[in-house]
């Protein structure tokens, strides 16, 4: 005798009568049945997006707690005498620098949660410039992404904020002094700079209003931005299809990978959990910006091997390699450029390139298509040499935030490690843009040579010519599919400047602009394999492996 068996609803029956309850009201099921069943590419470096994503919902969930407790004050209070630590009692501090001394010592988790919420600010910033530089270097902003490209980069552009106005909190010696820098480069902006900065701070430096309204800023203002950037660059990623590395079968009108669910729902919780468990250990074993050994802000101490953190740190190294003469006397103005370069001049460069790139690289190609699939890095030497170039300047830079420790530590004279700073800004970027892109180049020979000839057998063979030749191992068609699927751009060609009637053509100007950049980009290339070139390589390479397979047979003949 058979039964038959209802299917079970995972969940149980009240679970089924609520989803069907939502279900009729606001058709959730069709959302989260497409939701399941959209598809995603498999790669690592997909990943490091998430940890950024990951590392701000633990900053949230940590900065909840802490806003619990921190007053953000700067009425001058006397610590108490019977509150930990023993070297702040009765010293004269601001109630924010107090309650930072209590959330540490006396809130309990308190500490755990000042660590977990800085080291994850910092994992935050390092998996948001991953994520942006793995973008630029495979090509991810093309079109139709450029507008999620910029709000990615917009993200980037207000973690920065949020690290400035976070780290500020605490009034603390370090967080005070790098006020104080910050006071001294909005006042070099001409005209303006005073006024701005008496608008910020609510009169002179350091006034009394600055922690309140970067306290406002840090936890209402810019999360609430990044939680608005960041639900849109999610819904947009989701409705575009998602990009894919070049591989077999994949072409820019198709997507290969699996559901979502359960498979990279399961891959992200599991991401999730690992990213706020690390968080966690590091909280707890690794002690980070311990105020109380700093003090509470004091104009007239600064101390020695004070850095800021990573991600401001190039900004620190820009303003110690600038020298102090470079000021001019314009209309009565004083122009301080040792401040105005490398405070506004410099990272105004970098931040324009990175977000005006992906503009630059369709004026140069004219390409409208739309771009699913993933360029690797080696098939784009300028952009990739670019991208390198950027990144030397920007890891120099923040070396050079650290150029007393560097003198101290290796007992070298700072003046000298200074000067070779302020060379090797000009000089290590066009060094790295000019080796990388030699290495990409020499990788796209490597790889025309395999695709023409395949893998290297190290078995020379006789011909019947009496000529030698090493039998090469064809790649198979999985490994020639990844080596061929680029798109080959070429320089611009543009009109002639004058029409048969001899009459200027308009635009021709701007028009050799963009051909003169477009040379730049696409004049130095390796031109992929022809469907010619490789048929005739097959050919002479079938004859070689026949007459090698000849040999072998003769002397089992005998």
């Amino acid at each position: 005798m058979s039964t038959t068996t209802k299917p079970q609803t995972p969940g149980g029956p009240k679970a089924a009568a609520v989803a069907d309850y939502l279900d009729q009201r606001t058709a959730v099921g069709k959302l989260v049945k497409e939701l399941a069943r959209k598809i995603f590419p498999d790669h690592w470096s997909f990943m490091i997006g998430e940890i950024a994503m990951f590392s701000f919902i633990t900053l949230v969930l940590t900065g909840v707690f802490l806003a619990l407790y921190f007053d953000p004050s700067m009425a001058e209070v006397h610590y108490p005498d019977d509150a930990l630590p023993v070297t702040m009692q009765g010293v004269q501090m601001s109630a924010a620098f107090a309650s930072v001394l209590d959330i540490s010592f006396h809130v309990t988790g308190g500490l755990l949660m000042r660590q977990i919420h800085h080291w994850a600010a910092l994992l935050f910033m390092a998996a948001a410039v991953a994520h942006l530089f793995r973008i630029f270097f495979t090509g991810a902003f093309r079109k139709p992404r450029e507008i999620n490209y910029l709000i990615g980069f917009t993200m980037l552009l207000l973690g920065l904020a949020a690290g400035l106005t976070g780290y500020s909190l605490p009034d603390d010696v370090l967080s005070g002094n790098g006020l104080r820098i910050t006071d001294g480069v909005v006042r070099a902006v001409p005209i303006i700079g005073t006024w701005t900065s008496l608008a910020i701070f609510g009169g002179e430096f350091p006034g009394t209003v600055i922690i309140g309204r970067f306290f406002a800023a840090h936890i209402l203002l810019i999360p609430g931005l990044i939680i608005a950037l960041l639900s849109a660059h999610m819904i947009i990623m989701v409705f575009q299809k998602h990009t894919q590395f070049p591989g077999p079968g994949k072409t820019d009108r198709n997507v290969v990978g699996y559901p979502a669910f359960p498979v990279y729902v399961a891959k992200m919780g599991g991401n999730f959990f690992i990213v706020s468990g690390v968080l966690a250990l590091m909280g707890g074993l690794l002690s980070i910006n311990p105020v109380w050994n700093y003090g509470p802000y004091d104009p007239s101490p600064v101390s020695a091997g004070a850095q800021p953190d990573w991600y401001m740190l190039f900004l620190d190294g820009a303003l110690r390699l600038m020298p102090g003469f470079a000021e001019v006397e314009f209309l009565g103005f004083t122009l301080s450029l040792n401040i105005l370069i490398p405070a506004m001049v410099i990272p105004g460069i970098l931040f324009t390139f990175l977000g005006a790139y992906p503009f630059i690289e369709a004026a140069v190609t004219k390409d409208r298509a739309e771009h699913h699939v993933l360029d690797r890095p080696r098939n784009a030497p300028v952009r990739t040499a670019l991208g390198v170039a950027a990144l030397a300047a920007f890891i120099l830079l923040g070396a050079a935030g650290a150029l007393d420790l560097i003198a101290t530590h290796l007992h070298l004279d700072v003046f000298h490690v200074v000067w070779a700073f302020r060379i090797g800004i000009f000089v290590l970027p066009v060094i790295a843009f000019m080796l990388t892109k030699r290495i990409c180049l020499a990788l796209q020979r490597r790889d025309r040579e395999l695709v023409l000839h395949g893998h290297e057998t190290g078995r020379v063979v006789q011909l019947e010519n009496g000529e030698f030749k090493e039998v090469h191992r064809p790649l198979t068609p999985n490994e020639r599919w990844t080596l061929v699927s680029f798109h080959n751009h070429k320089p611009l060609e543009i009109e002639p400047a004058e029409d048969a009637h001899g009459v200027v053509r308009p635009g021709y100007k701007k028009d050799l602009r963009i051909q003169k950049l477009s040379r730049f980009f696409y004049e130095d290339r390796i031109e992929p394999v022809t469907p010619a070139e490789l048929a005739a390589a097959h050919e002479q390479h079938a004859a070689v492996a026949s007459g090698d397979q000849q040999r072998q047979l003769e002397p089992s003949k005998h």
